[in-house]
């Protein structure tokens, strides 16, 4: 049944070649991709002829006979199959000579006694953890206070909330060190917080291995705080104060001659000599010096002295002042 004989030429010397192959589906059932016409429906890969989906996943399924190539994935053997592979590829890579399709058998027979040691390994590991902490779901019948969360013991309190009568309370303990001062503290660290650090309450500092320095620290370092503010207040209002400046005789280019100059002759006669000078550079481009320097304050006996150097073009005479 569902076997068919079928003939198919190829090209061999002998000639053509027969075989017996199976067809995917009986002809009377219902293909896949008609099962459910709507086009959001599972997709069908008509090249391989899977639907991987369930096309009807409203559908009673004691009704329905197919419900997607995935269903039969992860069903069955073929998810046990599936770990079998999936054992024999960590195998391989950690150093055992195994493979699925070489050795079949001994790799199903490798992944048995991994099962077994696995198992056996699981229940060493119970039993220790059982040993060492108990377990809590034997037989053993738990304390009444435990069960109901009360107990006979009967505490009676005053109004501050002291106890009068009857066994104080035990506090729970931790395994961590607790009130433990070092370096002469009063306090323990993380006691004090302020500007996003933790500290001491006792001495206000915020170095953990700190030596204790009590009232008198915080004094020093409150003073110490002001005295920087205070040094802080004073530079910026230095800054915003100019400095004096030693006031010069300035004089500015293109100004007019004032009525009431007056004129340093010795300073005069330097700045005649220096435009001199800078006129005779300005001629011969030779005797200029690399690095010129230049001056941008001017005095009036500067300004004067080039005014009485400077050359006019309108002036009738000016070819003879050579």
């Amino acid at each position: 049944m569902d076997f068919a004989k079928v003939e198919k030429r190829v090209r061999t010397t002998g000639g053509g070649s027969t075989g017996t192959v199976r067809n995917l589906r009986i002809r009377e059932e219902t293909a896949k991709y008609l099962l459910n016409l709507d086009v959001n429906s599972a997709y069908y890969d008509p090249k391989t002829r899977s639907m991987r989906e369930d096309p009807l996943p409203d559908a009673d399924p004691n009704e329905k006979f197919y419900g997607g190539d995935n269903q039969y994935r992860m069903s069955g053997q073929a998810l046990e199959f599936k770990q079998l592979n999936i054992h024999a590829w960590e195998a391989f890579e950690k150093g055992q000579e195994i493979h699925m399709q070489a050795a079949p058998s001994q790799a199903e027979l490798l992944y048995k006694s991994y099962k077994i040691l696995k198992e056996k390994l699981k229940a060493h590991s119970r039993e220790t953890i059982m040993e060492k902490y108990g377990n809590a779901a034997t037989e053993e019948e738990m304390p009444r206070e435990l069960l109901l969360g009360q107990s006979e013991r009967q505490v009676e309190y005053d109004r501050a909330g002291r106890i009068i009568q009857g066994p104080e309370a035990s506090l729970p303990k931790s395994k961590y060190e607790e009130d433990v001062y070092i370096n002469n503290h009063t306090s323990v660290w993380g006691s004090w917080w302020k500007d996003h650090q933790w500290g001491y309450k006792c001495c206000q500092q915020t170095i953990k291995n700190s030596y204790c320095t009590g009232a008198a620290g915080i004094e020093a370092a409150e003073a110490a705080a002001d005295l920087m503010k205070a040094n802080v207040a004073r530079k910026a209002a230095s800054e915003d104060m100019p400095a004096p400046t030693e006031e010069k005789n300035l004089a500015t280019w293109g100004t007019d001659i004032p009525d009431d100059l007056i004129l340093d002759q010795k300073k005069l006669a330097e700045a005649l000599k220096k435009e001199d000078e800078r006129k005779k550079e300005e001629k011969d481009e030779r005797k200029r010096k690399y690095n010129v320097r230049w001056n941008d304050e001017v005095t009036a006996e500067d300004m004067e002295a080039y005014r009485m150097k400077k050359i006019h073009h309108d002036d009738p005479m000016k070819d003879f002042l050579h």
